[in-house]
């Protein structure tokens, strides 16, 4: 879909939107199905026709026998010819209206599965293209039913909807036509429940809709319970609160069933009512009709009207009810379509606040000179507090900078600024020079390798899971990459190698084999700019000392920031820097900051056990730090 859809556009009326962004690509597929539908509902409209026309005309010899179109001098004259032309008709008319509802499904579901496919494609990629708060701000099982159970919901629609409304249009415009052909005052009365029946309608579509927009937020709600349930399984298991979870999930299940009873009891009323006012309406019509070839014409009319004629109008009015129940059930799926297209036009309608400028480049410098300019940076869910406040900081290109702090001091947010995870409020970071907003996404992403505390793996092999994101690598630049972060030995000792599968989210693994996976990833991406962030926090210190070795070799020739709680990882850094609070409070190489006996140096004391060398005032502000800590959680 075109990225000029606008998001009034989108959320005026998203179905028909959804038709006039999708729909044009599977015209054809569309128009069949109207065909279709048209010449279902002509077929389907004869053998009433025929039925009535064979009592007046065969068997009662009141009117000539006649075909619509058809010239006098070819139909037979004899009644036995003339009934099996009957029979052949109405044989004909149920062949081809079979032929017309398979081509009419066909093309309906073709047209509704094409449009399903493209628009969950496209919400996925404009998903994935939405800045990291967006996702941080958002239960995964939320989003997860937006992509799948909206997605179907608006299928549903697609298939059956459209296919209804029009034949609805043409049941009705074909009925009515014989109808007024047959008997115009017998028509306007199988017409007076109409009105009736628009009122009710339009007062259901008024109490449901916030009903099934209830109902989608409760879908959100329990597939986020489940999901969060299923991935955090060993957690439950060890601290025994199945029965805990169990409750939680019964307790978000029964509010999805306490919306769903309170949208069938609407429902429920619904469509009995339909039925007794076109039911009513009905009786009133046979009981007209049915008063008229008893005594003559009522209310003082003139017209005539034939047994045939009755039989005929009757079985039309009967008809005639169809489309106005059917009606119903289209108004009622184009509620819960709407409540889900809501949702999707959400994200169809939103742009990400992190894209590339129009005009912008590619990186192609490889030098990684990386600058904060006095940065600052916040979350919107955090009432506007900075999590980065004012923080410059110059390094030159092949330079290697520790990052230490205090839990919560900024440290990871300050350098996901740099690929552009997220964008800073005030100030710039720039790369080579140039801002990072002036640079296209693509190329800054592939210039900063990033590997994260808590890495994570794609189900399916662990070669597939190296060669992510640099897809074109051969398997000989995958096992290269493996050797340098440690991983090539315990890959070649697992049963499948390379081939072997890692779990969802690598819970075949350890967490250093996971750790050390996601490392030999970013190796083979070969970045000009290396970020590690707590990358060594999950291995035993022997294989610690081995990715150390690697990764100093790997960084010779390029910048990178190690962020690490155990001062050890950082101590032979070209540059330390300490964030606290947001800020940069200190800055030097280890034996500058020892010297300069502030909150490095504590951490020094505090990892080197020598807690009672430890001043009073460091010991109160960890304590108010994780007090503050707590409050925000």
């Amino acid at each position: 879909m075109d990225d000029s859809q606008t998001e009034a556009g989108w959320r005026s009326d998203p179905i028909w939107q959804l038709y006039a962004a999708y729909g044009r690509a599977y015209v054809a597929y569309a128009g069949l199905g109207v065909v279709s539908t048209v010449l279902g509902r002509f077929f389907g409209l004869v053998p009433a026709f025929v039925i009535g026309l064979a009592v007046d005309a065969i068997f009662l010899r009141e009117r000539p026998f006649g075909l619509p179109f058809v010239p006098a001098a070819w139909l037979p004259t004899s009644p036995v010819d003339q009934l099996t032309l009957a029979i052949t008709v109405l044989v004909v008319a149920t062949v081809g209206g079979s032929v017309a509802s398979w081509l009419e499904d066909w093309g309906w579901s073709v047209f509704a599965q094409r449009i399903q496919h493209a628009l969950r494609v496209d919400a996925y990629d404009r998903l994935q293209r939405f800045d990291l708060a967006y996702f941080t701000s958002r239960r995964t099982g939320d989003l997860m039913s937006v992509l799948n159970n909206d997605v179907n919901a608006l299928e549903t629609f697609l298939e059956d909807g459209l296919s209804a409304i029009i034949w609805i249009g043409a049941t009705v415009v074909g009925i009515g036509a014989i109808l007024l052909t047959l008997n115009v005052p017998l028509t306007l009365v199988a017409l007076l429940p109409i009105p009736a029946l628009v009122a009710f309608t339009l007062l259901f579509t008024r109490v449901i809709e916030p009903k099934y927009l209830a109902i989608r937020g409760e879908i959100g709600d329990l597939n986020s319970r489940l999901e969060n349930n299923v991935s955090g399984i060993e957690v439950i298991k060890t601290e025994g609160a199945e029965a805990y979870e169990r409750d939680r999930v019964e307790s978000t299940s029964r509010s999805y069933l306490t919306a769903n009873l309170t949208t069938i009891r609407t429902q429920t009323t619904y469509y009995p009512g339909l039925t007794v006012i076109s039911g009513v309406g009905f009786a009133v019509t046979f009981l007209v009709g049915g008063l008229w070839i008893l005594t003559g014409a009522p209310f003082g009319l003139s017209a005539t009207l034939s047994p045939g004629e009755f039989v005929t109008f009757v079985i039309y009015a009967q008809q005639f009810v169809w489309p106005v129940l059917r009606f119903g059930t289209v108004v009622d799926d184009y509620e819960r379509a709407k409540a889900a297209a809501v949702r999707v036009a959400d994200v169809m309608a939103r742009e990400s606040r992190i894209s590339a400028a129009p005009d912008a480049t590619d990186l192609d410098g490889r030098t990684g000179a990386v600058e904060f300019d006095h940065v600052s940076f916040g979350y919107d869910t955090d009432r506007g507090r900075r999590v980065i406040t004012d923080v410059s900081l110059d390094v030159a290109g092949g330079e290697t900078i520790g990052v230490v702090g205090p839990t919560g001091a900024g440290k990871s947010t300050l350098l996901k600024l740099v690929p552009r995870l997220y964008d800073a409020d005030e100030g710039a970071v720039r790369i080579d020079g140039r801002d990072v907003r002036d640079v296209t996404l693509t190329s800054l992403r592939r210039a900063v390798g990033y590997v994260s505390q808590e890495p994570f793996l794609f189900f399916g092999t662990i070669r597939e899971n190296i060669r992510y994101g640099t897809f074109d690598a051969t398997d000989e630049d995958v096992e290269r990459a493996a050797k340098r972060a440690q991983a090539h030995a315990f890959v070649q000792n697992l049963p499948d190698g390379y081939e072997t599968r890692v779990g969802e989210r690598g819970v075949k693994l350890s967490g250093g084999q996971r750790q050390r996976i996601a490392l030999a990833r970013t190796i083979l991406k070969d970045p000009a700019i290396l970020v590690l962030d707590e990358a060594t926090a999950s291995v035993d210190t022997e294989t610690e000392a081995l990715i150390q070795r690697s990764i100093a070799e790997f960084a010779r020739d390029r910048t990178t920031f190690v962020i690490a709680h155990r001062l050890s990882t950082v101590r032979n850094a070209d540059r330390i820097v300490v964030v606290d609070d947001g800020r940069i409070t200190e800055r030097g190489t280890h034996t500058e900051l020892l010297a300069r006996d502030g909150l490095y140096a504590n951490f020094w004391r505090v990892q080197a056990g020598d807690v009672d060398a430890l001043p009073p005032e460091f010991l109160e502000r960890a304590m108010a730090r994780g007090a503050e800590r707590h409050d925000r959680g």
